[in-house]
């Protein structure tokens, strides 16, 4: 695959999760990529590592997007923050659905070569999502 902006990647990232695509999964994450995600206690590799991550989001918010709000790169590695919003139809985390919207921040690095993502480290706000689907009263 030839190079591509930090951008470009970022932009076919955003479409990916925000379409469930395995061929775009296939294209913008590298076989050989390592996710950190707090939701899980082992590092989830490759573009089907990551499809768990969007199932999992998927069944709990079935109308889940992402907005890339804004990014900052410094040669191979991208720091972006994100909004996520949803409806929480399905369980998330053994919470059983509200029918609440959410709308959390997210804060990630993400790691570049070739053109592929070839790893991240995620933070997003789960006391966020957890106050608004109301598992965790809100101050």
């Amino acid at each position: 695959m030839p190079s591509q902006s930090s951008e470009s990647v970022m932009n076919r990232f955003v479409e990916f999760i925000n379409t469930a695509s395995q061929n775009l999964a296939r294209e913008v994450i590298s076989p050989d990529a390592v996710f950190h995600a707090p939701s899980h206690p082992e590092p989830l590799r490759g573009p089907d590592g990551y499809m768990e991550v969007i199932g999992m989001m998927r069944s709990a918010f079935p109308d889940v997007r992402w907005t890339l709000e804004e990014m900052v790169s410094e040669g191979d590695t991208v720091a972006a923050r994100f909004t996520m919003r949803g409806t929480h139809d399905g369980e998330f985390f053994g919470i059983p659905a509200s029918g609440n919207e959410i709308s959390v921040q997210a804060m990630n690095f993400y790691y570049l070569a070739d053109g592929r993502i070839i790893g991240e480290r995620g933070q997003p706000d789960l006391l966020g999502v957890m106050q608004q689907i109301g598992a965790v009263p809100a101050p």
